[in-house]
Order: structure tokens, then sequence, then C-alpha cells
């Protein structure tokens, strides 16, 4: 087929887009909210096969780290294209330090997620109104922060799964889901 005067490939032809699960373990203490996995990014699936439910495969994911148990709240926040596949973006809030009263005190490698942090990497990349986004994964987790704060005024069992230190810094932020890229 011909569009625009180039070769367009038959859907026949070109591979499928797959589906995978990325997420986000964030974790609060009285100084703030914090990323908690060694590597400062999300925890990433494979290609999920069409019998598993993706829910199930971040369960796996967390469970492979040794945090399902602290798991307090699981959350879908956003999905986006990324190479060859559709990538369904959830977050973990973390919660269980037991005797730990803070949070490197129980993930020393932890970053901080502080207010400052979106002024320190600047906005996103704009976009047209009519195309896709390419966010950056500081955006993903920014954003995904931000839905945790929309929950506290939507969502009952979102509320009582958020903890007082987790409200008090969240309760700081907008609660917005969109406008990331406005300029």
């Amino acid at each position: 087929k011909v569009s625009g005067g180039q070769q367009v490939s038959t859907p026949s032809e070109l591979p499928l887009l797959g589906v995978k699960v990325e997420v986000w373990p964030v974790a609060a203490d009285q100084l703030g909210i914090w990323l908690i996995s060694p590597e400062a990014d999300a925890w990433r699936s494979e290609h999920i096969t069409a019998d598993t439910e993706p829910h199930k495969v971040v369960g796996r994911l967390l469970d492979d780290h040794d945090e399902f148990n602290r798991v307090r709240l699981l959350h879908s926040t956003s999905w986006r294209t990324d190479r060859d596949a559709v990538v369904l973006t959830y977050i973990a809030v973390l919660g269980g330090h037991g005797s730990h009263e803070y949070v490197l005190d129980l993930w020393p490698e932890a970053r901080p997620l502080s207010l400052g942090l979106t002024e320190a990497v600047g906005k996103p990349m704009p976009h047209g109104p009519i195309d896709p986004p390419t966010p950056r994964y500081i955006d993903v987790l920014l954003h995904a922060v931000r839905h945790l704060r929309f929950l506290l005024d939507t969502d009952t069992h979102a509320q009582a799964a958020l903890d007082d230190l987790w409200q008090t810094h969240l309760y700081k932020l907008q609660p917005a889901l969109a406008g990331m890229y406005q300029w």
C-alpha cells in the first residue's frame, strides 16, 4: 500500500506489539517519599503471555524483589508504548518498616522524591493535541506519585491504605492526572 508516496507494510508483515508491565516501588517516612529500587528505576517484565493477567506479573516482580509482603497499595497509573510493547505502569506503595524508623534504614539505596525534583528534571517534551507523548522514565514516576495524590480525593480504599505520613507528603502535591506537558 502507498501512503503519502511511501510504501506502508501490511499488518500481516509486521511483528505484533506485546504487553509488558513495570512497577515503581515507593515508601514514605518522616523525611519524605522514596523510590526504593536500588537501580533508581522501575522493575520491568518481559512480554506477557496471553494466558497471564498483567496484575499477577506485577505481583511476581514484587515477589522477585522480596517486597510483595510489604505492599499496602498497588495501582495502575498509566500506559505507553515503548519500543516493541505497550507498557502498563503500576505504583507499589510499600509499608511495614517494622522497627525501622526511616526508609534508608531498610532500603539504603533508596532515592528521595522531593517536590523540587520536578523543577530539577524539567518538564517533559511537549506534544500536539493528537500526538502521543514521549515521556521519560522520570516523567512516568512523577505522574504515578501525582496519581496517588488524586486517589486521596477519589478512592476510599486508597485513602485507607495510605497512612498519615503518606497523606502528609501527598497533600503537598497538586491532585492532577494531566498537565505535566503544559508549558
